[in-house]
């Protein structure tokens, strides 16, 4: 039998790998034959540690072939720390002042929605937080039960939080200044007749828990999540609950808010607005629409940045939520120029989340829509007129109409149903349901379908409605105009007021027809003097503007809108309403 040797020998030194297999990290990568996408090294070898993740050993234990990531000690070798000075030297110390300047930067950057943290750091800041620290009242570290109950009980006399009788006389005051009959549940109260009845199944639309899952999957997947709001009520469509959860729970996340609907307003409203919530958060202006987008590239944009500012990333996700028929999947198909979600002007048409590829690095999310009302504080007309619940599964219809017809001007409802004048609502869908024809056995209006065609045509958009800003309740009359202040302005002005200038003098009937032909003459060479003044004036004034300064005072005297009413002007929802020539065939 040979002798064999027992020394320790170094291990073998693995040569370059020339093979062409998928699992061969050295393999070329090129001329690769019924390959879509190459393995990257790293990929190949997570897939071999997960293969290899155990060494091979013979049947006395000693290690043949070393797992991954394992160094080539021998076995039984013990390892041991560097010696190095750098172990005892002193640790860097921070002071007071340069924490709290850090804290304060650190709490400016995260409450700014405009300011991101691109590499937060690995300590432990939350420390830092002394609202976190105190959140959680620690009774039983101060006080065990066993010192306060018991026979080894050492508290002897109760706490009590008032000194003396006149605090506590003080104390029973302001509870008593304070004390309200309607929170007091304790109290009898007489028996009117009232019985809370149970809400409506309708009214609780977009409140189930699967919908609710539906919405925290989008948010767990979503990099970036855009609130959709409706213009015309932003406040009301709004989520607190959201925003609040998104703030402290994924402060990594940004949130945007894109107003929809913002050819159902005017300008001025639609500015107003952008610029109350970009106090808050980004704020696009949006018209969903497949032909003619507004604020589609504005949006497009604000995602690159987005997809720039996560470069490490493959790819993002932006998840679309907000309240039910505020426009969510209107929204994806305009910016994809194409339908690739259901839409419908009645709420709840999306019932599951759904992905959709906008570019390469870029995906949507379409979510349904929620309704964050745990408490209940909002009642079912505000439900009805927000578009939350389907108008056709609404009991009795015609309660709502009351308050319809209060946010809406008269002039709107006239001019939208060629209603003149009505005593009620009873009356006025009376009349619309005889001029419609929607009848019943009698010859007497239908009110409840006649009801409900009003709540369809108010949450489709037909009846001109809007919130007004904060600050702007009362609309400005058309007399309320801006000074003028420019030279141009003011010259454009006195011409028009010469042109329109007229004098009236009434001639006493005494005189004779001579002298009020000489007068006549002389006022008529006045004017003439006067015009010809002012034209050469202008004429002057004209000569030394340059052509770009003569297009804008052009293009100025041309728009009068003053004191125009926008529903007046445009054409909401309805393209030939004052159309008088019919369109030729």
């Amino acid at each position: 039998m040979p002798k064999t040797s027992s020394a320790s020998k170094a291990p073998r030194t693995q040569g370059f790998n020339r093979s062409a297999h998928s699992m061969n990290p050295e393999r070329k990568t090129e001329n690769l034959k019924g390959v879509a996408k190459v393995r990257t090294k790293a990929t190949i070898r997570r897939l071999q540690m997960y293969r290899n993740f155990k060494a091979k050993r013979d049947r006395k234990g000693k290690i043949i072939h070393a797992a991954p990531f394992q160094g080539w000690l021998p076995c039984g070798a013990q390892a041991r720390v560097e010696p190095n000075r750098k172990w005892f030297d002193n640790t860097r110390v921070i002071g007071q002042n340069a924490l709290q300047k850090f804290q304060e930067e650190l709490g400016k950057a995260v409450k700014n929605p405009y300011d991101i943290i691109m590499k937060p750091t690995g300590l432990p800041i939350t420390l830092l937080n002394e609202k976190k620290k105190h959140e959680r009242v620690h009774i039983l570290e101060t006080e065990s039960f066993e010192s306060v109950f018991g026979s080894k009980k050492t508290r002897k006399r109760p706490n009590l939080y008032v000194r003396d009788e006149q605090q506590l006389s003080e104390t029973v005051n302001s509870i008593n200044e304070s004390y309200s009959d309607d929170k007091d549940l304790d109290l009898e109260r007489e028996d009117t007749g009232e019985r809370t009845a149970p809400r409506d199944w309708i009214m609780a639309a977009g409140q189930s828990r699967r919908i609710w899952n539906e919405l925290y999957k989008v948010i767990d997947s979503s990099d970036v999540v855009v609130m959709v709001l409706d213009v015309r009520d932003p406040t009301g469509t709004r989520c607190p609950h959201i925003e609040n959860f998104l703030k402290k729970e994924k402060p990594h996340k940004h949130l945007i808010f894109v107003l929809n609907k913002v050819d159902l307003v005017p300008v001025w409203v639609t500015q107003r607005w952008v610029a109350i919530l970009s106090s808050e958060y980004p704020t696009v202006a949006f018209h969903a629409s497949l032909t003619h987008p507004f604020g589609k590239g504005a949006v497009i944009n604000l995602m690159r940045q987005f997809t720039k500012l996560h470069s490490e990333r493959k790819q993002i996700s932006v998840g679309f939520i907000g309240y039910p028929n505020v426009g969510k999947s209107s929204v994806i198909n305009a910016l994809r120029s194409k339908k690739v979600c259901k839409v419908a002007p009645i709420a709840g048409e999306t019932k599951v989340w759904q992905y959709i590829t906008l570019m390469k690095r870029i995906f949507l999310i379409d979510c349904p829509g929620v309704v964050y009302d745990a408490a209940n504080t909002e009642t079912d007309t505000e439900k009805v007129l927000k578009g939350v619940v389907r108008v056709e599964l609404v009991p009795d219809p015609e309660q709502y109409i009351p308050s319809l017809m209060e946010r809406v001007k008269t002039e709107h409802l006239s001019k939208t149903y060629g209603i003149e004048s009505w005593e009620d609502h009873e009356d006025f869908l009376s009349q619309l349901g005889i001029k419609t024809g929607k009848l019943l056995k009698g010859g007497d209006a239908d009110l409840a379908l006649c009801a409900r065609m009003v709540l369809n045509d108010w949450q489709r958009g037909k009846i001109p409605y809007y919130k007004p800003p904060p600050g702007f309740e009362e609309p400005l009359s058309a007399n309320d105009q801006e000074p003028i202040t420019k030279r141009a302005d003011l010259n454009v002005a006195v011409e028009n007021d010469s042109d329109d200038e007229t004098v009236d003098t009434p001639l006493p009937a005494e005189e004779d027809e001579n002298a009020t032909s000489t007068d006549s003459d002389e006022e008529e060479e006045r004017k003439k003097e006067k015009q010809e003044k002012l034209q050469e004036a202008h004429e002057a004034y004209m000569s030394s503007l340059t052509s770009k300064q003569k297009r804008s005072l052009m293009l100025r005297n041309k728009r009068k809108k003053v004191g125009s009413d926008f529903y007046d002007v445009t054409n909401v929802k309805n393209r030939n309403r004052d159309r008088k020539v019919p369109k030729n065939k």
